[in-house]
């Protein structure tokens, strides 16, 4: 795995949703670096692009309420078991569950697997909600996949808080998970 600055020098091949990404970040002039792996499917095949990328991905997990009518993208740490009971009393939710890929590719123009802040840029009717688990901004930097999961990026937590989130027009809520 080969790091780099900023997008890849070859696109051909590349899936438009990528591309759109790496020139959303461009017209935000964000500083960021990218490497290209084999699909990371699970947290595990992560530690690798963790280790090239210099910084550990987060987990992105695609929630829904029982009515399927209000969507979460959580952002947490890798290394944190999640349980839907924990988020749902701080998001005064009844009751969560994952929502389907047809939404997520719906919303986010994203499949299973490749689900990302980032996608976040495609959900132009605010259709899903931005929450952060705190730890997960405590590092300077932060791993998230271009839209893909061949592909990772290492941005600063600062950009993506304070650039690209509000260019997303998302508020991100913050919550403590145990």
């Amino acid at each position: 795995m080969e790091l780099r600055r900023g997008r890849p020098e070859e696109l051909t091949g590349r899936l438009e949703k990528e591309i759109r990404v790496y020139d959303f970040l461009d017209k935000l002039g964000i500083d960021y670096m990218q490497v290209d792996h084999e699909p990371a499917m699970t947290m595990e095949a992560c530690e690798a692009v963790d280790a090239a990328l210099g910084t550990a991905m987060c987990k992105n997990l695609f929630l829904c309420n029982r009515q399927q009518t209000d969507f979460y993208i959580l952002l947490m740490p890798g290394d944190k078991v999640f349980k839907t009971k924990d988020l749902s009393v701080q998001l005064g939710v009844s009751r969560l569950s994952f929502a389907s890929s047809e939404f997520m590719e719906e919303f986010l123009d994203i499949t299973p697997g490749s689900l990302s802040v980032l996608g976040l840029m495609n959900d132009k009717d605010h259709r899903v909600r931005l929450v952060i688990d705190g730890p997960v901004l405590d590092g300077e930097f932060i791993g998230v996949h271009p839209c893909i999961n061949t592909s990772s990026l290492r941005l600063k937590t600062s950009d993506l808080l304070e650039k690209i989130i509000p260019a997303m027009g998302h508020e991100p809520t913050i919550v403590q998970l145990p």
